[in-house]
Parts: C-alpha cells; sequence; structure tokens
C-alpha cells in the first residue's frame, strides 16, 4: 500500500507539472484518449475541467488551422504525394460535396478523417474566413463536449467502481454471444454453398 500511496503522488506531481503540454500535444492529433485522461485527472482534482477545455480547444484549433494551410497551399500534389492519404481524402472530398458546411463542422468526429479532413477543405477552395469561423466553432464544440464527457465519465466510473467487474462480465458474455451467433451463421452459410 506504502508503494502505491508513492506511486500516486509521483504520478499526481506528473500531471500537475506537464498535464496540460499533453492535453495541447493530443488535441493536435485525434487526441480523445489524451483527452479521456485528462478528464480523469480533472475529476481527481490533479487538472482543471476548465483548464483542459480551452487548452484542447487551441490545440485542435491550431492543428486545423495548420493543415487548412497546407492543403490551401499545396493542395492535390500534397495528397498525391502519400498514395495512403488517397482512400480517405476521396471520401472527405466526397463528404464535403455532399455536405459543404455541416462536414466542416463535423469532420472531427468522423473516425479515420479526422486528419486529412483540413488537407482537403483547404485544397478545395473554402475560404479561409468561412473555414476560420467554422472551425472555431467546430473547436468549441469537440473541445467542450470531449472534456465534459470524459470528465463524467471518469466521474461514473469512480462512483460505481464496484460495479465494474459485472460490466466487463456482462461484455464478455454478451460478446461471446455475438462471437457464437457469427461462427454458427458462417459455418451455415459455408454448408449452403
Amino acid at each position: 500500500m506504502h508503494e502505491f500511496v508513492g506511486n500516486w503522488a509521483y504520478i499526481a506531481e506528473f500531471v500537475q507539472n506537464w498535464g496540460y503540454i499533453a492535453v495541447f500535444l493530443g488535441s493536435l492529433i485525434e487526441g480523445e484518449s489524451v483527452i479521456f485522461i485528462a478528464g480523469f485527472f480533472a475529476h481527481e482534482g490533479l487538472l482543471s475541467l476548465p483548464k483542459i477545455i480551452i487548452v484542447s480547444f487551441m490545440g485542435t484549433l491550431f492543428a486545423d488551422q495548420i493543415l487548412y494551410f497546407v492543403g490551401r497551399l499545396y493542395g492535390n500534389p500534397f495528397i498525391e504525394r502519400f498514395p495512403s492519404f488517397r482512400p480517405r481524402a476521396e471520401r472527405a472530398f466526397q463528404l464535403l460535396r455532399r455536405y459543404d458546411n455541416i462536414f466542416i463542422l463535423i469532420f472531427r468526429f468522423i473516425y479515420g478523417i479526422r486528419i486529412i479532413s483540413p488537407v482537403v477543405i483547404g485544397a478545395s477552395g473554402v475560404g479561409v474566413k468561412r473555414f476560420l469561423i467554422l472551425n472555431f466553432i467546430a473547436a468549441i464544440i469537440w473541445s467542450v463536449g470531449s472534456c465534459v464527457t470524459a470528465y463524467y465519465f471518469a466521474h461514473l466510473i469512480m462512483e460505481e467502481l464496484h460495479l465494474i467487474s459485472k460490466i466487463i462480465l456482462g461484455l464478455l458474455i454478451i460478446g461471446g454471444g455475438i462471437w457464437y451467433g457469427i461462427r454458427k451463421w458462417r459455418k451455415r452459410n459455408q454448408q449452403e454453398l
């Protein structure tokens, strides 16, 4: 027990010294995991929830503005230079053409195209002012939503810690049932062929 208390004190000091820097760096990329951890530490009193919201807002806004200007300045040749970007970029282009402003507001929440989307938006010719305004609004929605969700999820976990083993058991049973059902379905389909 003494060792855990000593380790927790070390972790607490480390988080208090470096936590906001980690939140900023994490929010530059797909930072949901960093935000989730920061929310837990805010719940535990090691970080401030309003500060992690502000820092994550600044990080995501900065990163997306830089990526937008990369797309605006270098456009399609930049995307073509990296073949692994092409399928995701094409999907982002399609979504942008179809949903326009809505896509700019929600691309942060679309798995797999979050980082390439600002490059695509810049390459597509969306104006600087329009992107800045929509990106600002989207960054507020993402940072407040992600940080508050993480904070309250940590609160739920800590308040209902005694239920964790039951939740894990339930997930294992459900997962096992799904796996068994898929296996039986595949066997039946293979026999029909």
